[in-house]
């Protein structure tokens, strides 16, 4: 036990005392910590402001342009082939509140060109009643211009088919508009909510195993090809090595990440009014996920960093890392993307499945947890699975550290190492 503290006291400094370390933890806290206040210093447009401002009766020239680019980032230009579309007067009349301007073009050619020119927001050109051209300069990933000009279309359509046919649209109207109200009253849990601090939850723990268990692996490999190893065997037992390693390399990550949360969390929560509370939806958790998330995702790190520590353990250069640590990375990518997958569906067989799998059981299970909702018994089980699995795989990691510590030449294949520690205890 004391050579397993001389270790894991070594191992740490080594992680924590590194300038990286520092520097990253340092960095990365500050800057979401001025994030996290910016509102109180500059208008991030996140709500109504409190403060009024003042208009002198001349004004400036400089006001007057900045109303204009106001106006054309609200303002679309159209031009009618069919001659049946509403006028300029008309539409500006119709979408006074909602804000939006309406500028009618002579020609097909003048709406192309405003808009290549970035002079209005989008442009349509009415070729029928149910067609039209949409002329656009940078498309967002999101777009809202298309509705506008589909539900006036729309509203023409129906009137000219009422008017052909002898009906009365003002009648027909409100049947075809009628507006639906209702009321959420949510008895369990809104996984809306939930979707995206849990999105961003299984991102924080994957890369934390990724970065920190090839960091892992890459300290037993380098004992090897400086032989320091050779060393160290004779002084401390392997076990005490492999899971000194492991758990310096859960406390340092878990500590830069808590510091990290700790700091985004506790700055949002002081600054959430000024921010409108337009981040809750990230930044505000549920405590019982926080704590889920912490025994999950630290048990769960452990678990990967011992299998970490043994692909280190088989090879005898840095470089070889990835060949031997290859199809260990391919399962975590593979539980990440479905983990990520299956959010949408989180009461479907293949989430229920995973949580309680070891393998994806440290992500999975938490999500559940906050979107879905999960019997005490199941969190239970699933914990327990993966704790006896974590130490199944600490006492094969430490094996395979013992069998792969002094072989040194090409790297040894999982199964090989395997095979041999099979024999071995067969002798």
């Amino acid at each position: 036990m004391k050579n397993f503290f001389n270790v894991f006291k070594f191992e740490l400094s080594n992680f924590i005392e590194s300038k990286s370390y520092i520097i990253s933890t340092a960095i990365i806290t500050l800057l979401i910590v001025v994030v996290m206040f910016l509102p109180n210093f500059a208008d991030l447009g996140l709500g109504d402001s409190s403060d009024t401002t003042s208009k002198t009766e001349s004004g400036s020239e400089n006001d007057v342009e900045d109303n204009n680019e106001e106006e054309s980032g609200n303002t679309y230009i159209f031009y009618d082939k069919t001659s049946m579309f509403p006028t300029e007067e008309e539409l500006n009349s119709q979408f006074k509140e909602a804000d939006i301007k309406w500028k009618e073009a002579k020609s097909e050619d003048e709406v192309k060109k405003t808009v290549e020119k970035d002079e209005y927001k989008a442009g349509y050109v009415i070729t029928s009643l149910t067609d039209y051209d949409y002329y656009v300069y940078n498309k967002p990933m999101f777009d809202s211009d298309t509705p506008i000009i589909e539900e006036i279309m729309k509203n023409i359509y129906r009137q000219n088919y009422c008017d052909n046919n002898n009906i009365d649209y003002e009648l027909v109207q409100p049947l075809i508009n009628i507006e639906i109200l209702h009321n959420d009253n949510i008895l369990g849990k809104d996984a809306a909510e939930s979707y995206w601090y849990c999105y961003a939850l299984v991102i924080i723990v994957f890369m934390l195993i990724i970065l920190y268990g090839v960091l892992i692996a890459t300290a037993v490999t380098n004992e090897k090809s400086n032989r320091s190893i050779e060393v160290l065997v004779t002084s401390t037992n392997t076990n005490s090595l492999l899971f000194g390693k492991v758990f310096a390399g859960t406390v340092a990550s878990f500590l830069q990440i808590g510091i990290i949360m700790f700091a985004a969390l506790g700055s949002y929560k002081i600054n959430e009014n000024a921010w409108g509370h337009a981040l809750d939806m990230l930044l505000k958790i549920d405590a019982k996920v926080l704590f889920v998330f912490a025994i999950f995702g630290i048990t769960g790190f452990i678990f990967y960093a011992f299998l970490y520590g043994a692909m280190g353990a088989l090879v005898s250069k840095t470089e070889d890392i990835n060949k031997s640590a290859g199809s260990l990375q391919m399962v975590i990518m593979i539980v990440y993307f479905l983990v990520l997958f299956q959010m949408s569906n989180i009461d479907g067989i293949a989430m229920k499945v995973a949580s309680f799998l070891p393998v994806s059981s440290y992500s999975a299970m938490y999500i559940r947890v906050a979107m879905g909702e999960v019997a005490l018994w199941e969190i239970i089980v699933s914990f327990i699975i993966l704790v006896i699995s974590t130490v199944l795989v600490g006492i094969l990691g430490a094996k395979i550290y013992r069998m792969g510590t002094l072989r040194y030449g090409n790297p040894i294949k999982i199964s090989t190492a395997i095979k041999a520690i099979r024999n071995k205890e067969h002798e």
